[in-house]
């Protein structure tokens, strides 16, 4: 996969690991759209960063993406590389924190239907380019739960197991490859309340992603990822206590 001369969408791209890809993804020669709710904290994001458009939008709502659609179809033809990053979490216990149900559907909802929904609507743009690509943002828990983020792993690994299916689906009828990318613990303000203070840094998992782009390595084990990954083939309850040590 080319990694410059691209057209690109982040959700999620005002903050964290999303903004890091924006401005690896703009300083390598690519047109990038990035997207976000908030708007004060998407133009902040935007003026730090070169040939972004960011653009006002909720991954959630399903009128939001309607017109998202619409907007990118219009403006943005060229379009050839979706990066679903936009995700919600909670940290709660299922021993009796309450309002589980309630917290599972919004993670749900935004770390997996939502990105069924993007991605369906933008197919037919992203079919008419000759080389074209969509990432979906997973983490080490799709495969190996942590038990405080319980719900939320269980979204990423709806996503894990639909972005495998995709990835299938359209090698056989389309030129659109698709990506996983599975980080670890990560130190952005959207991961303080696990620790996030102790995770590596942003810009690793941007790196990683452009490497694997240019090598069409379809799913990407950041840090500590691999080694659980590895663990988990090699001894899946050694790798649940890794997880959950405490």
């Amino acid at each position: 996969m080319k990694t410059t001369g691209n057209t690109v969408l982040v959700t999620g791209g005002s903050a964290g690991i999303g903004f890091e890809i924006a401005k690896v993804l703009s300083e390598a020669g690519n047109k990038v759209i990035i997207t976000g709710r908030n708007e004060e904290r998407l133009r902040e994001a935007a003026s730090k960063l070169k040939n972004v458009t960011a653009i006002v939008s909720d991954v959630a709502d399903k009128a939001a993406v309607n017109e998202l659609v619409a907007t990118l179809t219009k403006e943005f033809p060229s379009l050839n590389v979706v990066i679903n990053n936009a995700g919600r979490a909670f940290v709660h216990s299922l021993a009796g924190d309450g309002d589980t149900v309630d917290k599972a559907a919004e993670e749900m909802n935004t770390n997996y239907l939502a990105i069924i929904r993007l991605n369906e609507k933008l197919l037919p743009l992203l079919s008419k380019g000759e080389e074209a690509a969509i990432v979906n943002v997973s983490s080490i828990v799709a495969f190996v739960p942590n038990h405080v983020t319980s719900t939320y792993g269980a979204s990423k690994a709806a996503l894990h197991s639909y972005t495998q299916s995709l990835r299938i689906a359209l090698a056989k009828s389309t030129s659109i490859k698709v990506f996983e990318l599975m980080p670890p613990l990560v130190n952005t303000d959207f991961s303080q309340e696990i620790g996030g203070a102790n995770g590596i840094p942003a810009k690793a998992v941007a790196d990683d992603l452009i490497n694997a782009l240019a090598n069409d390595e379809f799913e990407i084990h950041v840090g500590r990822t691999a080694q659980i990954f590895e663990l988990f083939h090699a001894s899946p309850s050694e790798a649940l206590l890794a997880m959950n040590p405490n």
